[in-house]
Formats: C-alpha cells, sequence, structure tokens
C-alpha cells in the first residue's frame, strides 16, 4: 500500500459497536426528551457558559452518548444552569436536567472508581 504521509490518529477513531451506550439509556428514563435532541446547536449558541468559556453542550451530548467519560465531568462544571438552552431549544429538550443528571451519573460514576 502506498504511504500519502497521513494516517488516521488512534485516539479519533470511535468504534460505536464497543461504545458504552447504557449510560445515555439511564439517562432518557430519568429525562425522556433527550431522546428528542437533534443536535441543532441552538443551546451551544446561545449558551451563557460558552460565551466566556470552551463550554459546547453539544459536545458534550455527544460524548455521553458515546461513552467517553473522560473530561467531561469538568466541562459539564462550566454550564450556570442559566436556562437559555432550555429557552431556544426546537425539540423543547429539558437541557437543564440533561446536565443535571448528567453530572449525577458521572459523580457517581467518580465515586465508584475511587472505591
Amino acid at each position: 500500500m502506498k504511504n500519502w504521509g497521513f494516517k488516521i490518529a488512534k485516539p479519533r477513531i470511535i468504534d460505536l459497536d464497543t461504545a458504552n451506550t447504557k449510560a445515555f439509556e439511564e439517562l432518557c428514563e430519568k429525562v425522556p426528551s433527550a431522546k428528542r435532541c437533534i443536535m441543532c446547536g441552538a443551546c451551544t449558541a446561545t449558551c451563557s457558559a460558552a460565551n466566556h468559556t470552551s463550554f459546547n453542550f453539544r459536545k458534550c451530548n455527544i460524548m455521553f452518548r458515546r461513552g467517553q467519560f473522560e473530561g467531561l465531568a469538568e466541562e459539564l462544571d462550566k454550564c450556570m444552569f442559566c436556562g437559555k438552552c432550555k429557552l431556544v431549544c426546537p425539540r423543547a429538550v429539558n437541557t437543564r436536567a440533561f446536565i443535571y443528571n448528567m453530572r449525577i451519573f458521572l459523580n457517581d460514576l467518580n465515586y465508584k472508581n475511587i472505591k
């Protein structure tokens, strides 16, 4: 095979067949509107935290859905729960409850890993 001088970096490869999607399924039991998210980015566009930090709710949502929890708790801690994202969501996703329950799940996960 010819060497073209580039390759796909290992960290960027996401194997969705082995991804831990159980966490998102559990989250949807608590916040059923989470299933309606089409990841349009309206929440991120109006986010107060995103204007002052690198917070991106859409990115956090994707990471959580794929089971990529590394660094996610620190990212979610940037949310100020102002509620602007909930107001502009075209699918009426309860983003505040979404973020709150993601935080709870990640705190429980960290607690279980420590013990």
